[in-house]
């Protein structure tokens, strides 16, 4: 797969392509992923992203404690910056030692993204996991989003996002109009729904849509064979079993579980692009391969009713 479209991502007048590189994994997050990345293996990822079909990197200031900030920046200085219509995305941070998510904080986090990435300014900059604090702190004239506000209107993020998980909290931020993109995470896949009606919530503002961790963190890639973890933690029995249930179902089609996944969130129209984390060179080509996998509208029919139950979900 050479080219890949382009799809509009909201109102920000940015073109993305379907697949967005997931930078986490890249920059070594064994805690989250289950084995390390070493620096030469992640910048090597970075090179081959930049040179291929996609146009989307995604990563942020805490990932790996800066580190895949820094493995991007390396490869961006070895071709001499960000290629032009290629959009990189980063997301501020807490202050990993001391929890501080003030707008004081929210500049630091910005300036030391800058500095890794060897950029003057952020493509597209995303408030990151404002679920550890409350939404009043968050909102505060002294908090973190009236700072990323200001980052926007100072030109420092071209374009201004929203990142993070508890479904009911992201509505409250979106309702605050500041925001042009939203990435949920785990909410919306073959397993997990909940993110269904804050999607279509996104979709109705013109906040553009980005879906990450549509393989559920691994098992929906690998199989429950080698991973019964969803979300990074152990998934219930019945989760389990309704992931084994499709398992079976895809293999009779003749179809991998991951390109299932995957184009879970690919198919759908509200999503414009979908986050897929890679660590290696060699898994692009195997993503484009399971983005392109043909598969019958008769596995989607089989797979619908296999969810998780809604108590079960992420929320």
């Amino acid at each position: 797969m050479s080219t890949l479209p382009r799809r509009e991502l909201g109102g920000t007048g940015l073109k993305v392509t379907p697949l967005c590189i997931g930078g986490g994994p890249l920059g070594s997050m064994p805690e989250n992923f289950g084995y390390d990345v070493d620096a030469d293996r992640g910048i090597a990822t970075v090179r081959r992203a930049l040179d291929g079909p996609i146009n989307f990197l995604d990563t942020a200031n805490g990932y790996s404690g800066g580190e895949s900030e820094r493995r991007i920046g390396a490869a961006l200085r070895e071709i001499g910056g960000l290629p032009e219509g290629f959009v990189l995305a980063t997301k501020v941070d807490r202050d990993g030692a001391t929890g501080d998510y003030s707008g004081d904080r929210v500049r630091r986090s910005v300036e030391e993204s800058l500095s890794r990435l060897g950029l003057d300014r952020i493509p597209l900059l995303y408030l990151h996991d404002p679920e550890v604090i409350a939404f009043e702190e968050g909102v505060a004239p002294a908090g973190p989003l009236p700072a990323l506000i200001r980052l926007h209107e100072e030109g420092v993020a071209e374009h201004i996002g929203l990142a993070g998980g508890p479904v009911e909290l992201m509505t409250r931020y979106l309702a605050t109009g500041a925001f042009e993109v939203l990435i949920t995470h785990n909410r919306w896949t073959l397993v997990d729904r909940s993110a269904n009606d804050l999607i279509d919530e996104a979709v109705g503002r013109g906040i553009g849509v980005v879906n990450g961790a549509a393989f559920g963190g691994g098992m929906l890639a690998k199989g429950t064979a080698h991973s019964t973890d969803y979300a990074y933690r152990p998934a219930a029995p019945v989760i389990v079993e309704r992931v084994r249930r499709m398992e079976d179902a895809c293999a009779w089609h003749g179809v991998p579980l991951a390109a299932a996944a995957l184009q879970f969130s690919l198919r759908d129209p509200r999503i414009a692009s979908t986050i897929v984390g890679i660590s290696r060179p060699e898994r692009v080509d195997e993503t484009l391969r399971l983005a392109a996998w043909d598969i019958p509208e008769t596995l989607w029919a089989e797979l619908q009713p296999l969810a998780a139950p809604p108590e079960l979900w992420q929320w």
